[in-house]
């Protein structure tokens, strides 16, 4: 027969040999096992031999000593988890709508652990975690084209936890769109700018552009500038004053005295200015696709800028922004002559070859009107903008 269950009649000293030889056998066995299984058959066998030893008063509290004996697995297992103290966390994850998600990353985290358990969402949209330890808990759902979401919790010891659902809005998709602006854009830019270059603040100053890559003006832009400067009321004020000196003076004397005589110096001075911005400005410039306006210079020693300043009273620029022959200017200058000779009064008019003189006259004026511009009038143009120089032509 086993010692260990064998009765030997030796008093007190011999009940404590026993005992000894039961705990003995019974540690032994419990880290064999090492299992949950194992716990019931540890306890049957040890209330086998205590009931035993019991019956013959030999062991007074067997039940303590299978306390034990659990309390010294835990502690064997160097402080994991036991598996009666873990849990499980389940849910599901939808869209903003309640439609399943499907695919999605999972991440379970436990709190002050350290650990981190990746799983996904199946075809019905949910999600299982096993063998969770008790405390506080957080998940954390992510999938491309979804704002990520997260949710947390606390796991009771044993206990199956049900996360509600969790849920995952659109991501919101930001499109970066590089706008090029047209041509025609920049132009209209560019006119709003010269639209408010007045000299003194006072006298418009709109057919000159103190931006040397500035943008080919459409028709309708050279119209625009054109009719703005014609009815501009400081131009119209300076025919005022002009037609007042023709009067005192008597200049075109077929007018006449009288408020009649200065109306009518004040109709042929507005008309000469209406027909040659139009010529000049506007109708030339669109047949021969060039640029009225002067483009300012502003760098370089001062017989450069000179020279780049009166040619363009014989050069003018294209649209294509090449320099050409200044048809528009020139024949703006002659048509306007001709023109505005024909409504003087017969005593006042010239013949075709002072018409000619005239003109060549107006392309001088031109070029010393170009040079003031290029040297005076951009310093006396309030917030004139600050370009980029000019080539030279």
């Amino acid at each position: 027969m086993d010692a260990g269950i064998g009765i030997e009649n030796n008093g007190g000293s011999g009940v404590r040999r026993r005992e000894e030889r039961v705990l003995t056998r019974g540690g032994w066995l419990a880290r064999r096992i090492g299992s949950r299984a194992g716990l019931p058959l540890l306890a049957t066998w040890l209330g086998c031999v205590g009931g035993s030893a019991a019956a013959q008063g030999l062991v007074d509290a067997p039940s303590v000593t299978l306390t034990g004996m659990v309390e010294g697995q835990a502690q064997s297992t160097g402080g994991v988890q036991s598996p009666v103290s873990s849990g499980e966390v389940n849910g599901a994850v939808t869209d903003a709508s309640g439609d399943i998600v499907s695919g999605a990353d999972v991440i379970l985290t436990r709190e002050g652990t350290g650990d981190a358990r990746k799983t996904a969402t199946v075809s019905d949209g949910r999600f299982h975690f096993g063998g969770v330890g008790a405390g506080k808990f957080k998940i954390n759902v992510s999938l491309k084209g979804f704002t990520p979401a997260s949710y947390a919790g606390v796991l009771g010891a044993g206990e199956v936890f049900e996360v509600p659902a969790v849920k995952m809005d659109v991501a919101s998709v930001t499109a970066s769109v590089d706008v090029v602006a047209s041509e025609e854009d920049l132009a209209q830019a560019e006119i709003k700018v010269q639209e408010h270059q007045r000299l003194l603040g006072i006298m418009p100053n709109f057919f000159v552009s103190y931006d040397w890559h500035a943008a080919p003006l459409t028709s309708q832009q050279k119209f625009e500038l054109s009719w703005r400067s014609v009815l501009d009321p400081a131009n119209i004020g300076i025919n005022l004053i002009i037609a007042g000196v023709q009067q005192s003076q008597n200049s075109i004397s077929g007018y006449g005295q009288g408020l009649a005589g200065y109306g009518k110096r004040f109709g042929n001075d507005s008309g000469v200015q209406l027909v040659g911005t139009a010529l000049g400005g506007l109708v030339f410039p669109v047949i021969f696709r060039q640029d009225p306006r002067f483009f300012y210079k502003g760098t370089g020693t001062v017989k450069k800028r000179a020279l780049y300043a009166m040619a363009q009273a014989v050069i003018q620029r294209g649209d294509n922004g090449k320099w050409q022959p200044a048809y528009s200017g020139i024949l703006g200058d002659f048509s306007a002559g001709a023109i505005s000779n024909l409504w003087l009064p017969k005593a006042n008019r010239d013949g075709a070859a002072t018409t000619f003189g005239e003109g060549f006259l107006a392309i001088g004026e031109d070029a010393i009107g170009n040079l003031v511009q290029e040297f005076v009038f951009r310093h006396i143009t309030p917030h004139a903008p600050k370009y980029g120089s000019a080539a030279q032509p």
